[in-house]
């Protein structure tokens, strides 16, 4: 549980180096506040600024920011860390939804095969990531992306891990790739304090100009006439999503899956 009272202390006296924000699990936003501490102390500025929000921020406020808020006990399905707690979607059902506390989280009128009801990484990944244990968090999250590559709240979480990590290529990946199966809640990207590292990148204006989507060249309509150029084409894709595959950044069964969809 995280102290009100320290992190305020931390940034009043030390927020020139950014230690509150390491303290409040914000290790992306830390690092910014360690390079703005050698642009003329706009990091101790900050710092002092910070400390006055969090003294004048209401407790329960406080928690629901930095603290969990749910009853000790409760089943580890029904908790949610913030990053996932707002996009959790149906399991592996393939729709996407926001229920409220209580409800159904699986629609009544949806039968879901059995081989796909439970998806053991999915839970075990949102367990190690909070308790920031990062790596092994993405871990499970990939191998809850092999039994469901479709997953919405997987690649949200994946990549607020990634970016954490520093990891951009991935971060942005995932987070194209939640997008092109739903998610449609962009200011959470923009305003999400684990994306915090991503949306200082130089690409990110891009990538958000484009819809929060990786930019794909527009193909050029080919006629009949022409099916080495076609052909080409299809060369270039596959090779690309190889390249992918190679690098890590995709999955075998998003390569299978993508492979599958240009060979259409």
């Amino acid at each position: 549980m995280k102290d009100k009272t320290t992190a305020a202390l931390l940034a009043l006296f030390l927020g020139w180096f950014g230690v509150h924000r390491f303290y409040l699990r914000q290790p992306g936003l830390g690092v910014v506040y360690i390079f703005l501490c050698f642009v003329f102390f706009i990091s101790a500025i900050l710092g002092i600024i910070d400390a006055i929000v969090l003294l004048a921020m209401d407790q329960a406020e406080f928690d629901r920011r930095y603290n969990d808020q749910r009853a000790p006990g409760q089943h580890d399905r029904y908790r949610r860390r913030e990053v996932s707690r707002d996009y959790q979607r149906e399991y592996n059902t393939g729709r996407y939804s926001q229920p409220g506390r209580g409800q159904q989280r699986r629609p009544a009128n949806i039968q879901v095969p059995e081989r796909q009801k439970v998806n053991p990484f999915k839970q075990s990944g949102i367990k190690k990531y909070k308790e920031y244990e990062l790596e092994e968090a993405i871990i499970d999250f990939e191998k809850g992306l092999q039994i469901n590559p479709k997953d919405i709240a997987l690649h949200f979480n994946i990549a607020c891990a990634y970016s954490l990590t520093e990891k951009t290529d991935k971060a942005y990946y995932h987070l194209d790739k939640a997008v092109e199966n739903g998610f449609t809640d962009f200011d959470k990207i923009r305003t999400h304090d684990d994306l915090a590292y991503v949306r200082i990148q130089p690409q990110f204006d891009e990538f958000a100009a484009a819809g929060f989507r990786i930019h794909q060249p527009t193909p050029t309509p080919t006629s009949q006439s022409t099916p080495e150029i076609q052909d080409d084409k299809l060369l270039s894709q596959l090779k690309r999503l190889a390249e992918l595959r190679d690098k890590g950044l995709i999955t075998e069964n998003e390569f299978v899956a993508e492979k599958q969809k240009l060979m259409r």
